[in-house]
């Protein structure tokens, strides 16, 4: 961070001024608001790509990828908010806003940007702790995406219809798990039959992260209710340390009036149901009556998370908080069986217990023909096949195990041999 300097002063120049006087005045004012933050935020930064150079390593990828917006904070926090301003300091210029108004406005832009960008910053942490913790402690493996990159970022990728994961990694002799990150998203669609098929998923609720046992390389079930398949875990991290007395705006089906054939439609009754149970009342057409009278629907945290395990009825949901949570506030989360993982601060260690538990429900669920070895033994096994006429490497696996209960004790003499 540069020295002070007063961005008032320079805001009374702004009038014609140009680019360089329009930069300096940004960086000032970001400076003055958000110097504390921004220090801050190095420090999460620093703790983010500690866990990024470990993930990679553990499981053998070539890097991440992240989002654009996530990429250029990471990068330099205090250049990324001073971006946020551009446009205002561009009215401040041309006599189209006032100083006052450009503070105000400023400041509200310059704090979403932060907060949204520290949630993400302690999302991406948990996630790839969790992955490195799996590498370390697993032999857990990059198998997908092909070009071995963890993917953070989620652009585009849903345009063929599906919605592909943002990993999949291979537990040695244990299986597959596939993640998922801020999904169900919106699929790529072409007609209005498509599109009827893809609305649910335009608003469907979208948890932090998602985990599949087994090789999952597409989440989407349009026969399901939801509209996607049923996950095998929910992690939802809490950055903030009064996470729980904030509330939030849930739009999607919530936000507006239903009409009669969407009523009718199964799964947005379901929907409707799950949310009965977290407003406390006895059914659907109750909860749709709240919520009308509301002109909207504004929930608790707590609530929200609750509302994910009633709708996705995940085999487990973690709640991974960075700071602790209130006897009270845990107790109510715990109630609905959610696993509230606490005062985790940058610490691994305190996420061993959802990294070993992941471990536990790994499957090969979804490998079809899929087999993971290295280059040597997949040449054996070609060669074995050939040798027996048989074009199924997994059959010839499968000949080789019952050949092993058979003679145990003779594959235990080729192998002290090598």
């Amino acid at each position: 961070m540069e020295a002070s300097c007063d961005w008032r002063s320079l805001a009374e120049r702004a009038k014609g001024a140009d680019d360089k006087l329009l930069e300096q005045l940004r960086l000032c004012f970001v400076d003055e608001h958000f110097g504390g933050r921004l220090r801050e935020a190095w420090e999460w930064i620093e703790q983010l790509r500690a866990a990024e150079a470990l993930a990679v390593k553990a499981v053998g990828a070539e890097g991440v990828l992240w989002t654009k917006e996530l990429r250029s904070f990471l990068e330099d926090p205090r250049k990324h908010l001073a971006k946020k301003l551009y446009i205002y300091a561009l009215d401040l210029q041309r006599g189209k806003m006032s100083i006052e108004e450009f503070e105000k406005t400023g400041v509200a832009a310059a704090r979403t940007s932060l907060n949204t960008n520290l949630r993400s910053v302690y999302q991406a942490w948990v996630f790839l702790t969790i992955v490195a913790l799996l590498g370390s402690e697993h032999g857990a493996r990059i198998v997908f995406p092909e070009h071995r990159h963890i993917l953070v970022e989620r652009s585009g990728r849903q345009r063929g219809g599906n919605i592909p994961p943002n990993l999949v990694l291979l537990l040695e002799g244990r299986g597959y798990l596939s993640f998922f990150l801020e999904a169900p998203r919106p699929i790529g669609w072409g007609d209005n039959g498509d599109l009827s098929r893809a609305w649910r998923l335009y608003v469907a609720l979208r948890p932090d992260a998602m985990v599949y046992s087994g090789r999952v390389l597409n989440m989407v079930d349009l026969t399901r209710n939801p509209p996607i398949i049923q996950p095998d875990v929910i992690i939802e991290c809490k950055e903030l340390p009064d996470w729980y007395v904030r509330v939030r705006e849930v739009r999607g089906p919530f936000a507006r009036p239903m009409t009669g054939v969407e009523w009718r439609n199964r799964w947005l009754r379901g929907l409707w149901a799950g949310l009965a149970d977290v407003l406390g009342v006895e059914t659907p057409e109750e909860a749709y009556s709240v919520v009308s009278k509301r002109k909207g629907l504004r929930l608790s945290e707590p609530q929200i998370v609750k509302l994910y395990a009633r709708i996705y009825k995940p085999r487990r949901l973690y709640l991974v908080a960075r700071t602790k949570v209130p006897e009270r506030v845990r107790r109510e989360l715990e109630d609905e069986r959610i696993i509230v993982v606490d005062d985790v601060g940058f610490s691994p260690a305190r996420l061993k217990q959802v990294a070993e538990e992941l471990a536990d429900l790994a499957d090969y669920r979804g490998a079809g023909e899929t087999i993971e070895v290295d280059g040597e033994t997949a040449k054996l096994l070609y060669e074995i096949a050939s040798s027996i006429g048989e074009k199924s490497l997994s059959r010839v696996v499968k000949l080789l195990a019952k050949l092993g209960a058979a003679r145990l004790e003779e594959l235990r003499r080729l192998a002290s041999e090598g």
